[in-house]
């Protein structure tokens, strides 16, 4: 899709102006916008817990890496078979399906504790064996829109002002991340049982999965849509992979590794919090002369933290976006990986180094405050993925990119389970951070910036 643009609208800056014309294309693309939202906040709602919940159903550690490790199976695989379905029943008809598979897979998560232990062949089937079927169903709505909100940036936006464009669909799609999490700890404080009190976040996630797919069938309109032509299957692929532009090579190994390292340890943050230090949030906050009382209970408490994270996010993207186009995106993508390869070990020592001057409580706040910086890279970072590419290619190269770096990454989660399970948490995170650290480095010394931000 295309959108005329005057001089003047190519020669404006700043994340507003992007976040103007964002809302300025065509009726289908804000459709797929909103519809995403809705999704994003039901997914941000419950997969952040669910590695809690699995656990409270029995699941060890070393299954709950598993399950990170299935989330990052289907990151890889989802997007080219969604493409095959959009080529052969149409993009709104995907769509529909594809929503109507995320809100049946949040249901399952929902139903997995009445659901109970299941005699299959003989073989005893644990309650948490339930979320894997769920994860398999709830991401299905992600296969379709990838490449093509890349795409769609990249046709609408002056390639030196990527990184603004990005700016402005990610604030969107992140306020989702933020009220997420947020509204999840309010729901979660209502019961004292966190079984329970998970259970309502999960049945509004169901509704807000039902309302997106209601209202993106009834408002697509994919007449002239052809984001589902790319795929050609293997063959396909293969082009793809020989065609991408060679700058992109250090940027993916060091995006990779940084990833690698981060899916290490993903599924656990919420286990930090609620298992390996314990702390809820108690204290009295005063405002406007009247004193409040806040007792959240650790699950409560996390939510909360995301929600910290979220709001450093989206108040750094959009300035971080701004000076890349006076120091290039290079240094702004290497602050990210560095935040991203380094939080492991922020996480689970930094609070020790903090604590002499801030309680447990309000460290966990500031390093939390410190995870949110590595968003503010990210409009940068999708600008250096998708600018070297020709105009017309820039979803199949980012689907190319992103098929590559999600099949290496997809065992990290697993190996991150069984140094957690079988070592140590404290070893699990350092490796991690090891890894991701190299992962900066290596970007930092052979990356390439884009032509037009030099």
């Amino acid at each position: 899709m295309s959108q005329d643009r005057s001089a003047d609208d190519t020669g404006s800056s700043g994340a507003l102006d992007a976040f103007r014309r964002f809302f300025a294309l065509e009726r289908d693309v804000l459709v797929l916008s909103l519809a995403m939202f809705a999704f994003s906040l039901g997914f941000q709602m419950t997969s952040r817990y669910l590695p809690e919940y699995m656990a409270a159903l029995g699941a060890s550690g070393f299954v709950v890496g598993l399950y990170g490790t299935a989330g990052n199976l289907i990151s890889a695989v989802y997007p080219y078979p969604g493409g095959a379905v959009s080529d052969r029943i149409g993009s709104r008809y995907a769509l529909t399906l594809f929503g109507l598979l995320s809100t049946l897979g949040f249901a399952v998560w929902l139903v997995a504790p009445s659901i109970g232990t299941v005699a299959v062949g003989g073989v005893a089937v644990p309650p948490w064996a339930w979320i894997f079927v769920g994860l398999f169903l709830a991401q299905a709505w992600k296969s379709f829109g990838l490449g093509a909100t890349f795409a769609v940036v990249k046709q609408a936006t002056d390639p030196s002002k990527l990184a603004a464009g990005f700016a402005s669909t990610e604030t969107f799609r992140r306020t989702a991340f933020l009220v997420g999490p947020v509204l999840a700890a309010v729901l979660i404080g209502l019961h004292p049982a966190f079984t329970m009190s998970f259970r309502y976040v999960l049945a509004v996630a169901v509704v807000f999965g039902a309302v997106g797919t209601v209202v993106q069938h009834v408002l697509y309109d994919a007449s002239e849509d052809s984001f589902g032509d790319s795929f050609e299957g293997i063959a396909r692929i293969r082009t793809d992979l020989r065609e991408m532009p060679d700058t992109l090579w250090p940027l993916l190994i060091g995006d990779t590794l940084v990833r690698f390292a981060n899916g290490m340890v993903y599924v656990f943050f919420v286990l930090v919090i609620t298992q390996f230090y314990e702390v809820g949030f108690d204290a009295t906050l005063g405002a406007g002369g009247v004193s409040y009382a806040v007792d959240l209970s650790p699950e409560a408490f996390f939510g909360y933290l995301l929600g910290v994270e979220m709001l450093v996010a989206l108040a750094t993207m959009a300035p971080a976006a701004k000076l890349a186009e006076r120091v290039g995106l290079k240094p702004i993508v290497a602050v990210g990986f560095l935040v991203y390869g380094t939080f492991p070990v922020v996480l689970i020592a930094g609070p020790d180094v903090l604590e002499p001057v801030f309680s447990l409580q309000w460290a966990l706040v500031f390093v939390f405050a410190f995870s949110g910086l590595r968003f503010a890279g990210l409009p940068s970072h999708k600008a250096l993925i998708v600018g070297p590419a020709e105009r017309d290619a820039g979803g199949r190269v980012t689907g190319t990119y992103y098929l590559l770096r999600n099949t290496i990454v997809i065992p990290s989660a697993a190996i991150g389970g069984y140094l957690w399970d079988f070592v140590s948490p404290e070893v699990a995170f350092t490796i991690a951070a090891v890894i991701g650290v190299v992962g900066t480095g290596y970007f930092f010394a052979f990356g390439e910036e884009f032509e037009a931000y030099r």
